[in-house]
């Protein structure tokens, strides 16, 4: 009970730092994009933190909110197919036995030692068994969508001041270079704990994080040029 209990809380974490992770890198992307494409117009250093911090403020909002509708959306979806499951176990609770047996033997154990492992699993907990097993995902890890939300909401303008500050902050004639420099490093930061948590090559997630980034400051700052 106690190993359940801290797995659940550790997987609750998890989705807490994972959406505390990628709301501070849409931060600074979002908020690099607006500044340095504002910055490619010539315009004041007002101008440019008055943009910044709308679009900080808009995006603080539409994460939260974007992160809460998903994560309620995934639970309402997780919340039928368990009802699902809990008739099929009632109805048809030999299918369900002989669909986790078989998937059991698909791995290449005995028809044997599957059928006991299904046997004894169960006999424990049936409905969180087949649950995960036909559909993936464990009923007693509960995803709050409130949290995620709140550290959505908290990471996005944390990531969102770094751009901000560096490009309102420094003399006007290194601005847009510093800008870009110190959202280089940040994203290989949050590129690499974004990796970390999903257990992905980090080389490849940094690089990827970075030339994204990149992409969005030239374009941004080209579409600004237009108007100087």
């Amino acid at each position: 009970m106690k190993n359940s209990k801290r797995n659940v809380s550790l997987a609750a974490r998890i989705n807490v730092i994972r959406a505390s992770v990628m709301g501070a890198n849409d931060g600074i992307v979002s908020v690099a994009g607006i500044v340095i494409g504002v910055a490619g117009a010539h315009a004041s250093s007002y101008a440019i933190f008055l943009a910044g911090f709308a679009g900080m403020l808009a995006g603080t909002i539409s994460m939260a909110m974007g992160e809460w509708v998903s994560v309620s959306t995934q639970r309402d979806s997780e919340k039928r197919a368990v009802i699902r499951e809990q008739a099929a176990l009632k109805e048809n609770y030999a299918g369900e036995f002989n669909f986790i047996k078989n998937k059991y033997q698909k791995t290449g154990i005995s028809s044997e030692l599957a059928h006991k492992a299904t046997q004894e699993m169960l006999s424990k907990d049936p409905l969180s068994v087949a649950t995960r097993e036909r559909y993936g995902f464990n009923p007693k890890e509960q995803t709050s969508a409130i949290a995620a939300a709140i550290a959505s909401m908290i990471s996005f303008p944390i990531g969102s001041l770094l751009p901000l500050i560096a490009i309102t902050s420094i003399n006007i004639s290194y601005r847009i270079i510093a800008t870009v420099g110190a959202v280089t490093v940040a994203l290989l930061i949050t590129g690499g704990a974004a990796a970390v948590l999903g257990n992905a090559n980090k080389g490849k997630a940094m690089l990827r994080n970075v030339v994204s980034g990149l992409l969005t400051m030239l374009i941004t700052y080209l579409i600004g040029s237009v108007f100087a």
